[in-house]
């Protein structure tokens, strides 16, 4: 058999490589050239059969084209078509093989058949092929015996009659069944009756039992009012139930349409009669489903069809398209989308979906549940996107709950009637535990379609209200709970859906929010998300709803300026009554881009309802937490922009708005909690805008006073900003902090992220983020803490807040955030009692009056503060360790933290300032003729109560500061102790209280310096100021390198109160006479008899505070000169802020400006911050370069060197007279001694020229402080007390080894002298000096010139710490030794033997004081080793300088020149190590037992063994 030539040859011999591909393309072509309708083209039939032939012929196998033909059908994707053509291929080849009766095109035609078999399938080969073909391919068993089967299976379905003969049947029984069905009955037939009759009809006239039951059906669907009838007749109807359900299958048969011809509707009393039967249980819906149109699979396909219309609706929203579309294309769209809603409609209609009208049926009969067993077996919502099903099933739902709608909330003026339900198939409600669960079912299934009945949605809606007024959930058991949770899910599954398709509908909008108001927020927030986030995605329809509302929100914020808020707004407004996630979400997202839309959105956002606004909450909450957002930028170091715009919408919104602040202050509790700091930001900016407390580090010199004032001169003066308009916002906040119970958890959880940042984020943060965070910590946490005590009432805070231990060891929070919190209720309970006693005392006095009005409230007061302060003193005990109450008075402690501003410091010149700007107000009003007369008259009025309200407040505040400073005076006393020491006492004060306050705030800040000054002023015992302002200026590089930038920005402030107080007087020796002169705070020398206590004079005094500002000077330069990045920035900052008082010197200020250049040329290109610092104060330097002096005029250096030249001589005079009163051995001085004197006092005036001639000399600031430094032994103010004729040892701490050598005291001088002259004084214990000069003192170089200084000084000043070592011999005792060598005065005129008895007697002399001063180390100065340790610099390396000075000087008596150059370079380096100022303890601190007695012993020996050396 040959193929035919349709198939190239080449194809078949080259089938393997290529010809299979090009086969397949042949078929292609063929098949798209001709109609699907047609089964393929001609072409491709045959191309078909000639593959078929090849194989028959051998040229093909079998197995490779069954695959190219399942390779086509994949391809082509023809569906059942191929096969069918297929198989007729196959019948016509199967011909062909049969008539020409060959064995091998037999087998290939068996093999062809067999290959295609799983494509065509048994079923389709038995259809078409010859019985000699299904035989030989297997598909038949026996030919013979399928033959057989077949003629018998065609008889029985075509010939075979199975019940009754249809011939035997009479018309006329018909005919009566009709009559008897149709007749009008009487409304008690019986049934039973009727069925005996229909019987007897049956059997007399043969009628077919089942044209009978279709003859009473037809009846039945004709009277279905006589439901009540016919029901029970079917019901005992002999048939069995398949038989129902066939006859009525058959009925709804009859009226499924077809494509090729018109069928008429399916009639409603078809669907009613089935709903009824359905309903009575005489057809099961199982067996029935199945008659019905339209097929699940139809339906199933046409719902994923909607669904992706929408959805592909809704992304094409989002797309933005700049070409314009043509009038064909929008053509095209609308035809496309009237035959989808053709199509939508058609397949919904009653008359064509014979489920969905089944379904109306049940509904309208009442049948609930009948009705949810059919919608159960539909895709979920198809039914009620019918029209009328919705219709119906709403009706039934109103019928439902009208009774307890009009028992429970329907409004006392509505009119209407009650619905007449269907009986038997509906239970009305008459409770709300009635509802659950079929009304709740009926509703749930409705879900957002329920919007085309707004009657019933405000009913559910306002039954909710009622519901959960009576208390929800918790007056009930189990079912109340049910319902509950019903409600519940009615809100998120049908009233929210509902909204969103109810266009502008702001009255149920309201209804809504007044059931939702009931609820909580997490509740409310909770159901929002879902709303938001899941339910726009369930339903085409809110899919649609949801582009829509985008697309409204993008045209209205393209358009939006601060011009047209006004008709924006009201656009917004509309779309947020039904939608209000949806465009929140996208107004949200563009401020996070553009923070110049804040200010327009939130004046636009007027217009909104309740529950919008409610939802605007959610949505910045959402924001904020949104996990995909970074809160940094890029570079780590930085917040992020979108959070910063974010913050500050969040606050504009919530105080111009009434928003429950309950989540938003819950989500930062929940993010303190979870340990993250960068929402703190949103705090701050929603306190700062609704109470009006502002925390600026910027704030002017005149905004800081003020805030030393009350609330209203802090309102009016204290804030960038005018405090207006916040009452109702900060209530709002107040309500929302209390009735949460968050105001003292949002404390803590802010004093503790403190430490949480430094540790948990301080490792993986930039160092720059870090301290940000730490600032905005600690400014929002005293931002809080401010409104808390000013918006709470005493008792509301006192309530709220902890006690001290409580804080402290409970709650670890740090002491300055304890004080912080517990300062406003610790003088609330002072003025309470004092008024409390006030009111006592005046009652008494009515009757006694002793004393007058200021001393009593004097009296009354300090008793007050006992009151209250002492059980916090008590408290503040357990803060620090016992020890540290032994050196330092809690009293003090407490004190000073519970002390404000307020107490210390009356502003009056800003009350003058805000008072006299309200009376310029009001005279500038009654001018004006652009204000309203009324509104002119209102403001007057607010001017005039606004200064009568600053009087008072003023009056108030200098009342309690006299109270306060009362106190103080009677206090003062017990405040420093003499037992301990002046230099500890200082450090326990710094460290205790301080350093951490002023670091606090700005106003703490000012604080501390304000009570500094008081100390000073009140005179406090036992307090040296100048030593406390020598360790505050001395080395201020290491308190500032750990500080952050507001940090560094309040110890600035800090430093430049104290600055202006010592410039001040400075300035004036008037004002240091009347305030310093004769203070205890400036005693430079105090003796142990309390006579002859010396005083700083002013002139030194102007000499100390130049060393003060080179020590400033020093620090800033070290810290300008680091390259570490806080170092540099925090001095930056200080000279801004202390920059009016500092610096003073001409050079200094050229040192700085070097500095400032030098980093200005660095940072240009790198940071750009230090840079802008940098520049900024560059500027600012300049313009103070015209209130700089020269160091002449800042203090007179001649004048000192004379004065100290002249205090040398003195002292030296007095040591010769004593000297010559108490040893008999010495004579009179001689002429040559006198010579002696002279000369070595010319050569310490030589020293001090020299030095000061290399100062002025240097060219750099580098260089000028080398020469300041060299020139301090020249330099040395009032330099200490008078000693004792033999260069009696210095008080204070030796620099060699970091050893302390100590003065043992008067006995121990006493024993010296005796040994000299052999007479007995009483000894006069000196008080350590103060250093007068900046610099301190060094020795020079010189063995001469040292010996003349120290002959002319009497020894050592005891600040000088760079001095001998206690064992060596040192040049002022040498010159003190040849005064009072012997009787000529010179060495040169004594003789040999009394050289060499000198020589022993000054070994044996110095050996034991040697050991004197080790013991003395070792037994009382032990502690202050180690505390001045710390304090020195570099001791191992001052160590071995003065190790080899000491060398020097005993070893050499006339060192070189080459000597002394190199000796006063070392000694340079030295000096500026270790110029540190050192006051020793009180002479009258006591001592203890153990060190008495090892005193006494140690002066027993050592005066013993100067004994016998005199004598050998």
């Amino acid at each position: 058999m040959a193929a035919s030539g349709r198939l190239p040859e080449k194809v078949v011999s080259t089938w393997g490589s290529k010809g299979k591909e090009e086969t397949l393309a042949l078929l292609q072509k063929a098949w798209k050239q001709g109609s699907p309708s047609e089964e393929g083209s001609f072409e491709f039939r045959g191309l078909v059969c000639d593959l078929m032939r090849h194989v028959i012929s051998g040229g093909l196998e079998a197995d490779d084209v069954a695959a190219a033909f399942s390779e086509l059908v994949s391809t082509l994707g023809v569906g059942d078509t191929f096969p069918s053509l297929l198989a007729d291929s196959l019948t016509i080849l199967d011909a062909e093989v049969f008539c020409n009766e060959s064995k091998e095109q037999r087998s290939a035609f068996k093999a062809l058949t067999t290959a295609c078999m799983d494509m065509l399938g048994e079923p389709l080969l038995k259809e078409r092929l010859d019985m000699e073909a299904l035989e030989a391919s297997g598909l038949v068993p026996s030919k013979i015996n399928f033959n057989q089967k077949y003629v018998k299976t065609k008889t029985k379905l075509f010939y075979k009659q199975q019940k009754f003969n249809l011939f035997r049947e009479e018309n006329e029984g018909y005919s009566k069944l009709i009559a008897e069905l149709g007749h009008e009955r009487r409304p008690d037939a019986a049934a039973p009756a009727m069925l005996q009759n229909i019987k007897s009809l049956i059997g007399r006239f043969n009628l077919d039992p089942n044209r009978v039951l279709d003859a009473i059906l037809e009846a039945f669907e004709g009277h279905l009012e006589e439901y009540a009838f016919f029901l029970p007749l079917l019901e005992d109807y002999p048939c069995e139930k398949s038989t129902f359900v066939n006859i009525l299958g058959l009925k709804f048969q009859c009226y499924q349409h077809s494509e090729l011809d018109k069928t008429p509707p399916t009639p409603a009393s078809l669907y009613k009669m089935a709903a009824l039967l359905l309903h009575r249980g005489l057809v099961k819906l199982e067996d029935f489903y199945s008659h019905l149109a339209l097929g699940d699979a139809q339906l199933k396909e046409f719902h994923e069809r909607i669904m992706d219309e929408a959805a592909a609706t809704a992304r094409k929203a989002n797309i933005v398209s700049l070409a314009e579309k043509s009038d064909e294309d929008r053509e095209r769209e609308a035809a496309a989308l009237a035959e989808r809603a053709e199509q939508r409609r058609m397949l919904l209609s009653l008359e064509t979906n014979q489920k969905l009208g089944l379904c109306h049926a049940h509904l309208e009969m009442g049948d609930w549940r009948g009705a949810k067993a059919v919608m159960n077996l539909l895709p979920s919502f198809l039914p009620v996107w019918s029209p009328m099903v919705v219709q119906s099933l709403c009706r039934l739902v109103n019928t439902a709950i009208e009774p307890l709608y009009r028992g429970t909330c329907a409004p006392r003026a509505a009119k209407g009637s009650h619905s007449t339900p269907l009986p038997e198939n509906l239970q009305q409600c008459h409770k709300f535990t009635n509802l659950y669960p079929d009304v709740f079912e009926m509703l749930f299934s409705l879900g957002p379609h329920v919007h085309s009945d707004p009657l019933l949605l405000s009913k559910v809606v306002r039954l909710g209200r009622a519901f959960l007024k009576e208390g929800g959930a918790s007056r009930g058991g189990q079912e109340r709970a049910a319902v509950f949770r019903g409600f519940l899910s009615l809100l998120d599954e049908v009233v929210f859906p509902c909204l969103s398709l109810m266009p502008c509908n702001c009255g149920m909008a309201e209804e809504v929010w007044a059931m939702m108001k009931q609820l909580p927020y997490e509740i409310r927030y909770q159901m929002y998300g879902h709303w938001k986030n899941s339910s726009y995605s369930l339903h085409p329809e809110l899919i649609e709803a949801r582009s829509q509302a985008v697309s409204k929100g993008k045209y209205i914020m393209k358009r939006l300026t601060k011009d047209n808020v006004k008709p924006s707004g009201r656009q917004i407004g509309k779309i947020s009554h039904g939608n209000p996630g949806i465009i929140f979400d996208y107004v949200l997202s563009q401020i996070q881009r553009y923070d110049n839309f804040i200010i327009p959105v939130v004046d636009s956002l007027k217009y909104l309802t309740p529950l919008a606004y409610d939802v605007l909450a959610y949505c910045i909450i959402e924001a904020l937490g949104n996990p995909q957002k970074e809160r940094l930028k890029h570079e780590d170091t930085n917040i992020s922009n979108w959070l910063k715009g974010l913050a500050n919408f969040c606050a504009n919104v919530f105080k111009k708005y009434p928003i429950e602040l309950t989540g938003l202050l819950q989500y930062i509790t929940n993010q303190l909690k979870a340990g993250k700091s960068f929402d703190l930001l949103v705090l701050k900016e929603v306190v700062q805008k609704m109470s009006g407390i502002e925390i600026s580090e910027d704030m002017t010199s005149s905004q800081l006073e003020a805030l030393a004032g009350g609330e209203l001169l802090k309102a009016e003066g204290a804030y960038f900003s005018q405090v207006r308009n916040t009452k109702k916002s900060s209530q709002r906040l107040r309500e929302a902090l209390v009735d949460a119970n968050l105001s003292l958890p949002l404390c803590l959880l802010m004093a503790q992220q403190r430490d949480c940042i430094i540790f948990h984020e301080g490792s993986i943060r930039h160092l720059k983020l870090v301290g940000m965070l730490l600032d905005h910590c600690l400014d929002t946490l005293v931002q809080f803490g401010g409104f808390l005590s000013t918006h709470l009432s005493p008792d509301e805070y006192s309530k709220r807040i902890p006690a001290l231990d409580t804080l402290g060891l409970e709650f670890r929070i740090p002491a300055d955030v304890a004080f912080f919190m517990l300062r406003p209720l610790i003088s609330n309970s002072i003025s309470e009692k004092f008024l409390e006693l006030e009111k006592a005392s005046k009652a008494e006095g009515e009757k006694q009056d002793k004393k007058s009005k200021a001393s009593r409230q004097e009296a009354n007061y300090h008793l007050a503060c006992q009151h209250v302060v002492d059980p916090v003193m008590e408290a503040a005990r357990s803060l620090h360790p016992p020890k540290v109450w032994e050196e330092f008075s809690s009293r003090l402690y407490t004190t000073f933290w519970s002390l404000s501003l307020y107490d210390l410091y009356v502003p009056g010149s800003r009350y003058e300032d805000e008072a006299s700007k309200a009376r310029n107000s009001i005279h500038s009003l009654k001018d004006s003729q652009d204000v309203s007369s009324s509104k002119r008259k209102k403001e007057q009025e607010r001017s005039a109560v606004l200064v009568e309200r600053l009087q008072e407040e003023r009056q108030r505040q200098e009342d309690n500061h006299r109270l306060v400073m009362a106190r103080l005076k009677q206090e003062k006393d017990s405040w420093f102790s003499a037992k301990v020491t002046k230099n500890r006492t200082i450090t326990q004060l710094l460290q205790l209280c301080v350093f951490p306050r002023c670091h606090f705030t700005a106003s703490d800040a000012v604080f501390c310096a304000k009570f500094v000054y008081t100390l000073h002023s009140l005179q406090t015992p036992n307090f040296s100021t100048l030593l406390f302002f020598d360790r505050i200026f001395s080395d201020i590089s290491y308190t500032m390198a750990s500080c952050t930038e507001n940090e560094v920005r309040r110890y600035g402030r800090f430093l430049g109160a104290l600055l202006d107080i010592i410039s001040r007087w400075h300035a004036s020796e008037t004002a240091y006479n009347q305030e310093c002169a004769k203070t205890p705070g400036f005693i430079s020398m105090m003796r142990s008899s309390g006579a002859g206590t010396q005083y700083l004079d002013y002139e030194n005094y102007r000499h100390i505070t130049f060393k003060w500002h080179f020590k400033l000077t020093k620090s800033l330069v070290v810290l300008l000169e680091s390259k570490d990045y806080m170092q540099v920035r925090n001095g930056l900052t200080v000279l801004t802020k202390v920059l009016p008082h500092y610096p003073k010197v001409y050079h200094l200020s050229i040192a700085l400006e070097k500095r400032i250049e030098k980093i200005m040329e660095e940072e240009k290109e790198k940071r750009q911050d230090l840079y802008a610092l940098a520049i900024g104060y560059a500027g600012m330097l300049k313009n103070h370069k015209q209130n700089l002096v020269a160091e002449v005029e800042f203090h007179n250096r001649e004048e000192r060197l004379k004065s100290q030249s002249e205090n040398e001589g003195k002292a030296a005079t007095r040591a010769q007279e004593k000297e010559g009163s108490g040893s008999q051995e010495a004579g009179r001085e001689t002429k040559q001694e006198k010579a002696s004197k002279a000369k070595s006092g010319e050569e310490a005036k030589a020293v001090s020229s020299r030095a000061k001639s290399e100062e002025s000399k240097l060219p750099s600031s580098s260089s000028r402080e080398t020469a300041a430094l060299s020139s301090k032994g020249a330099e040395s103010g009032a330099k200490g007390a008078t000693q004792k004729e033999e260069g009696g040892k210095t008080e204070g701490k030796s620099s060699s080894g970091g050893k302390e050598t100590k003065e043992k005291g008067s006995s121990e001088k006493k024993d010296r002298a005796e040994k000299k002259g052999g007479g007995k004084e009483g000894s006069t214990e000196a008080q350590p000096s103060l250093a007068a000069a900046g610099p301190p003192a060094e020795p020079e170089v010189s063995p001469t010139a040292k010996a003349a200084a120290a002959a002319a000084k009497g020894g050592r000043s005891p600040s000088v710490r760079n001095g001998p070592v206690g064992g060596a011999a040192s040049p002022a005792r040498a010159g003190q030794r040849r005064q009072h060598s012997g009787e000529n005065g010179s060495p040169d005129s004594t003789s040999e033997k009394e050289a060499k008895r000198r020589k022993v007697e000054e070994d044996v002399r110095h050996s034991k004081e040697r050991e004197s001063d080790e013991l003395s180390d070792r037994s009382s100065t032990e502690k202050k080793d180690k505390t001045r340790k710390r304090e020195r610099p570099s001791d191992k390396e001052t160590s071995s300088d003065a190790k080899r000075k000491r060398e020097s000087l005993e070893g050499t008596t006339a060192p070189t020149k080459e000597t002394e150059v190199k000796e006063k370079k070392r000694l340079v380096k030295v000096s500026k190590k270790e110029s540190k100022l050192v006051l020793e303890p009180s002479p009258t601190a006591k001592k203890t037992t153990t060190a008495v007695k090892k005193e006494k012993e140690d002066k027993k020996h050592h005066s013993t063994t100067k004994i016998r050396t005199v004598k050998k």
